[in-house]
């Protein structure tokens, strides 16, 4: 089985990790603490997978030392108490070990900081099918998906990766735009959160994780899969299918 891409990019809220139940807790106690009126919750779902802090200033209005002061507090309890509140998207681990057993490099591109983002890759026993893990720098200097892209990618260079064809795959807006800035096509990850015309300009739509294998890595089935990763991918087929 050979792919038409030399790398991959995966975002992690949304794509990797259904995290929303640790995030939505996590900033409606933090807009609480800082005395600020909490968002209805589809407003607060709009704030998972951009960079926080500028969910803080631009989406919220705030000014720099307000915005840094709810960053504090945000991560303080979200590390502390939302970072597990989350599960793993069914199938995602069998298209990771597949994409790694086929020797592709893989890479983070998240928004989420590298601390965070280690510990919840790690948790959920991830990150021996990553090679490396990029997200915002955790004093946010590195934070939009842009930026988070080009460092992703100049790791696996500097490891001796091909990144002459990478592709991201990642469920929201931001990840096409800080993709396309440069020129990395998109895989839309149908099952995060995302809305459909979000996808505009990705070259395809992936309706479940599993969906991905034939994208990233054409021949690949349950076939020729082992035989424990494919009855992994048909529980995650049935879990799919009854969500």
């Amino acid at each position: 089985m050979t792919s038409p891409f030399s790398a991959i990019l995966f975002d992690l809220d949304g794509t990797i990790s259904d995290s929303a139940p640790g995030i939505l807790e996590s900033l409606t106690y933090t807009f609480r603490k800082v005395g600020v009126p909490v968002p209805d919750r589809a407003t607060l779902m709009s704030f998972v997978g951009p960079p926080i802090l500028d969910t803080f200033r631009i989406a919220m209005g705030m000014d720099e030392a307000l915005a840094d002061r709810t960053l504090a507090v945000y991560r303080e309890h979200y590390f502390s108490h939302g970072a597990l509140d989350s599960t793993m998207f069914a199938g995602i681990d069998v298209v990771l070990r597949t994409l790694h057993e086929a020797g592709l490099p893989i890479s983070t591109a998240t928004s989420k900081p590298e601390t965070p983002a280690t510990y919840i890759l790690d948790h959920y026993g991830l990150t021996g099918d990553i090679d490396i893990i990029t997200g915002a720098s955790d004093d946010e200097v590195r934070s939009s998906k842009a930026d988070v892209v080009e460092e992703a990618l100049k790791r696996l260079d500097a490891r001796g990766f091909d990144i002459s064809r990478p592709v991201l795959v990642g469920d929201r807006l931001h990840d096409v735009e800080g993709a396309a800035v440069h020129g990395v096509p998109v895989v839309f990850a149908e099952w995060g959160y995302g809305s459909p015309a979000e996808a505009e300009g990705t070259i395809a739509q992936a309706a479940t994780p599993l969906d991905l294998l034939p994208i990233l890595l054409p021949g690949s089935s349950d076939s020729s899969l082992p035989a424990s990763d494919a009855s992994d991918a048909a529980d995650a087929a049935d879990a799919s299918a009854r969500s």
